[in-house]
């Protein structure tokens, strides 16, 4: 099994969501989050004063799949987040060793 996270704009969650769902992922967990990559934030201009943001808002979604399935995941996650352009996000893929399903107890691919 694999957690693959992803680190997108937020523009774009009910596009990966949709193909992710798609091609059979059952599950994930998305959350509001808040970082910065090699574009190290931008300026913007409020009120004619014009100030730095350090931290660009995305949105961060985590799925658990069978490792068989990753590559699958990873390329929908990479197609439809993609715009092109900087800051387009991350993608990271780790090792899941073991998953449990709390009400049933059922662990393992079953539990995802």
């Amino acid at each position: 099994m694999k957690k693959i996270e992803a680190i997108i704009k937020p523009f774009k969650l009910d596009e990966v969501k949709d193909a992710l769902t798609g091609i059979g992922v059952k599950g994930m967990t998305v959350s509001k989050v808040k970082g910065f990559g090699r574009q190290r934030g931008h300026k913007e201009t409020y009120r004619g004063a014009e100030y730095q943001v350090d931290f660009v808002s995305k949105i961060k979604i985590e799925v658990a799949v069978e490792a068989s399935m990753t590559g699958q995941a990873v390329a929908t996650i990479q197609e439809k987040a993609g715009t092109g352009n900087i800051g387009d996000g991350k993608i990271f893929v780790l090792p899941l060793e073991e998953a449990i399903r709390i009400r049933t107890g059922e662990s393992g691919k079953d539990a995802i």
